[in-house]
């Protein structure tokens, strides 16, 4: 409810983390007796190695170590350096359409105009903001997301130059993107086949999709991922997991990483209930989450349908992206520029709201185990209402 005394249904849930809700009892239980024993100790301590322990017990990466910190665009900057450090190689690829947080090592080509992206066969490196050091620029190589031979042509082009390639994967920045059929297989072979290390930004995707992540989902493991959002109810925590010899640089010091507040006692105490909820619920818990996501997904699909809107879902169920487009299925940053209609969404968005249905400005939905059949309903009937007038 907010201070005007209106109630909303909210998809947004803090643009993901919130995956029980706002406030969940469980969490805040656990923070507060945690708490009462100190904040920081700047030293491992239980609690640390029971989240740990959880975490990789859910994770399919082999053989792995984690490393804490507190938001995603942290621990994406810990993994970029490491993978410089472990390879010795002075580049990383991303690729168009993927958001790996806002510094200006990573603020590039995310949503860039495609009179400035250049040709999609060897993309520019577009900056996202004003103030960014160019020189980041020149350690990045772009690639347009699912096209095999995109991503062979860019190791081509830059030979034993390439640490790393990051990646969501689920494109959850950009429509919830799938992988087209054979495409993480074929990108985990290129990476090893050129020396390179391959990382998953889960940050999204890590303990919303499936207790282990987009792994789980698609059935293939990275050399190292990276988390945060979902992981701790709402409170700020990010995790890098990988190899074991990979990471075996970061304990030992060659590549440095530091942080006061990494898991500090109150992140370690949210992501331990959270972690702890999540496993003794089992599968029932993302059977459930994804299954109201899914059928809410189906009832907007119905709605369109009636209404002979240009309204197009597609996704997941626990975290999926409405879009206007006529295409039946957007694959890469370039489909949605050339084919989305970005302003009749915000229209779209504003009414829903005023029917007391919050959406994010991007279109991506994320679903809590608080929202209800009810809530569903409520959501679909109210876009019926709006695709009517819209």
């Amino acid at each position: 409810m907010g201070r005007d005394g209106n109630e909303y249904i909210d998809y947004i849930q803090g643009m993901g983390p919130n995956l029980f809700g706002h406030a969940p009892e469980f969490v805040t239980r656990q923070v507060e007796q945690d708490m009462r024993k100190g904040y920081i100790f700047a030293a491992q301590f239980e609690r640390e190695l029971e989240v740990a322990e959880l975490a990789l017990e859910m994770i399919p990466l082999e053989d792995a170590t984690v490393r804490f910190a507190s938001s995603g665009t942290e621990i994406d900057q810990l993994v970029i350096r490491l993978m410089r450090g472990y390879t010795g190689r002075p580049k990383y690829l991303k690729f168009e359409g993927h958001y790996h947080g806002w510094m200006d090592s990573v603020n590039y080509s995310i949503h860039p105009p495609l009179d400035q992206a250049g040709d999609a066969s060897s993309p520019n490196v577009v900056g996202e903001s004003a103030g960014m050091d160019a020189g980041t620029a020149e350690s990045i190589v772009v690639c347009e997301w699912n096209d095999v031979e995109a991503l062979e042509r860019a190791f081509a082009q830059n030979p034993g130059q390439i640490a790393g390639v990051i990646m969501e994967p689920i494109l959850a920045n950009t429509n919830c993107i799938m992988p087209l059929p054979g495409y993480m297989e074929a990108v985990k072979r290129i990476c090893s086949e050129n020396g390179a290390l391959l990382c998953f930004d889960e940050v999204i995707t890590g303990f919303r999709v499936a207790a282990g992540g987009a792994q789980e989902y698609l059935g293939v493991t990275p050399d190292l991922a990276t988390y945060a959002k979902s992981m701790a109810g709402g409170f700020p925590v990010a995790m890098l997991a990988g190899r074991s010899e990979i990471m075996e640089i970061l304990g030992n010091g060659t590549v440095y990483h530091g942080g006061s507040f990494n898991s500090n006692v109150m992140t370690m105490a949210a992501a331990y209930a959270s972690l702890k909820h999540i496993a003794d619920a089992g599968q029932k818990f993302y059977t459930e989450l994804n299954g109201r996501g899914l059928h809410l997904m189906d009832g907007l699909r119905e709605a369109a349908g009636q209404a002979e809107s240009k309204l197009h879902v597609q996704g997941v169920g626990s975290v999926f992206s409405i879009s206007f487009t006529t295409k039946p299925e957007i694959v890469s940053w370039r489909d949605h520029a050339r084919n989305c209609d970005d302003a009749m969404y915000a229209r779209f968005a504003r009414a829903m709201l005023e029917q007391g249905v919050r959406l994010s400005s991007n279109g991506r939905i994320h679903m809590s185990s608080a929202h209800t059949d009810e809530d569903v309903q409520q959501t679909v009937a109210a876009a019926h209402k709006v695709l009517r007038t819209l």
